[in-house]
């Protein structure tokens, strides 16, 4: 399965999104803000990673545009739980997050944010292409808004 990215301030949140994607046996690394996510992510590339847009140090919609400038094929999802977040969310959408999600959420509802954003992953659709296996999936190319077929 992938390498999961979890970016959130918040450590019940991100022991949550830990136990949710490990029952899809999706390999998960945990950051507390962006400064710490970009740090693990540059150390080890992720296939995905889950933003928190609300963060002390770097922030979440900093992260996407930082995720976008030096790594633009990797999918990214972002996530709030705060009032005016739907305005956040389409900002983060915006700026290259290829899903959002609205806390609070079912398992389920994150499952399937999370299938849709590896399908429209790039760098896991040429590293599937490339072992061989049959991948079609739509790909964002970086924050311009245009798609190209991969497969």
């Amino acid at each position: 399965m992938a390498r999961i990215l979890v970016i959130d301030d918040d450590a019940e949140m991100r022991v949550l999104a830990q136990q949710i994607l490990k029952s899809s046996k999706h390999e998960v690394v945990l950051a507390a803000d962006g400064k710490e996510g970009m740090k693990k992510f540059r150390a080890n590339p992720a296939d995905l990673v889950i933003i928190n847009l609300y963060m002390p140090d770097q922030e979440g919609l900093e992260t996407i545009i930082e995720l976008r400038r030096f790594f633009p094929e990797v999918g990214v999802m972002a996530m709030s739980s705060r009032a005016a977040s739907r305005t956040m969310l389409a900002v983060a959408q915006a700026l290259g997050a290829t899903e959002v999600l609205q806390k609070p959420f079912f398992a389920e509802e994150m499952l399937t944010a999370v299938e849709r954003a590896l399908r429209s992953n790039y760098y896991l659709c040429k590293r599937e292409s490339s072992s061989g296996t049959s991948f079609d999936c739509l790909t964002a190319l970086g924050a311009t808004g245009s798609f190209a077929k991969c497969g």
